[in-house]
């Protein structure tokens, strides 16, 4: 019969230890195969998360953009205009330093710009003649109008800035506020920019549109309704993006 190895035998203390030794290994392992199954989870769930970010983002454009379309429909001369301005508008602020591409939300100003303007009345909206004080005092209300229509929407706020804002001038002679220079947000000043091109390269009951090139004499020489930075990152974008933006908005 063997005898039992003593407490201080050096053989039985190394099989201990072996022994112990391959518990810890096994515990690791097993620890590790829980920690790879979690990462997994964690990425499998990162995955459903982005898709769910898409799908929601794509749904808050959706409605957005039909949303404008709906204020376009009022005016067949605007058709297609917030489309237009949001796509300058990006292009622009793209080359003065700020990728409004980077923060969609922002876009959603420029296409609900005028969204306000459901609130005016049709008589003052579609006069053919001059607005008399009181009726443009009334249609100079939409953009206040506009803000509180989205101001409950939460995805929304970060548009209420140029929705307040995209009559404000940099010489201060805008409204509704008054504000000049950097106190109207920057989007916002890049958007006047981008409205005033559209405007001027598009037909209007009263008169024919005019070319990219005399656009861009005439907002030169409205130098003081315009951030100059802006102004001069416009003068940057080739005739041909320009062109390009207004054919795909057509």
């Amino acid at each position: 019969m063997a005898r039992p190895a003593a407490p201080d035998d050096p053989w039985a203390q190394l099989a201990a230890l072996r022994l112990t030794l391959e518990h810890t290994r096994a515990e690791d392992a097993a620890k590790e195969r829980e920690l790879e199954r979690y990462a997994a989870d964690l990425r499998a769930a990162g995955r459903r998360e982005r898709q769910r970010s898409r799908e929601l983002r794509d749904t808050y454009t959706a409605t957005v953009r039909a949303l404008s379309n709906a204020v376009d429909a009022r005016d067949a001369y605007t058709a297609h205009h917030a489309e237009r301005v949001a796509a300058y508008g990006t292009e622009i602020a793209t080359v003065s330093g700020l990728a409004l591409g980077d923060e969609t939300r922002l876009e959603y100003g420029f296409l609900l710009h005028d969204i306000g303007k459901i609130g005016i009345a049709d008589a003052i909206l579609f006069k053919p003649g001059t607005l008399s004080a009181a009726e443009r005092r009334e249609m100079q209300r939409h953009p206040l109008i506009g803000e509180e229509i989205i101001a409950e929407i939460e995805f929304l706020a970060p548009a209420r800035a140029v929705v307040r804002h995209h009559h404000e001038r940099w010489d201060g002679r805008g409204y509704p506020d008054g504000l000049a220079g950097e106190e109207i947000p920057f989007a916002a000043r890049v958007f006047a920019l981008a409205d005033a091109l559209d405007a001027i390269t598009s037909d209007r009951p009263y008169r024919p549109a005019s070319s990219l090139a005399v656009a861009r004499q005439v907002l030169r020489s409205s130098a003081g309704q315009f951030d100059p930075e802006i102004l001069d990152a416009f003068d940057q974008i080739p005739d041909r993006v320009i062109d390009g933006i207004r054919a795909r908005a057509a």
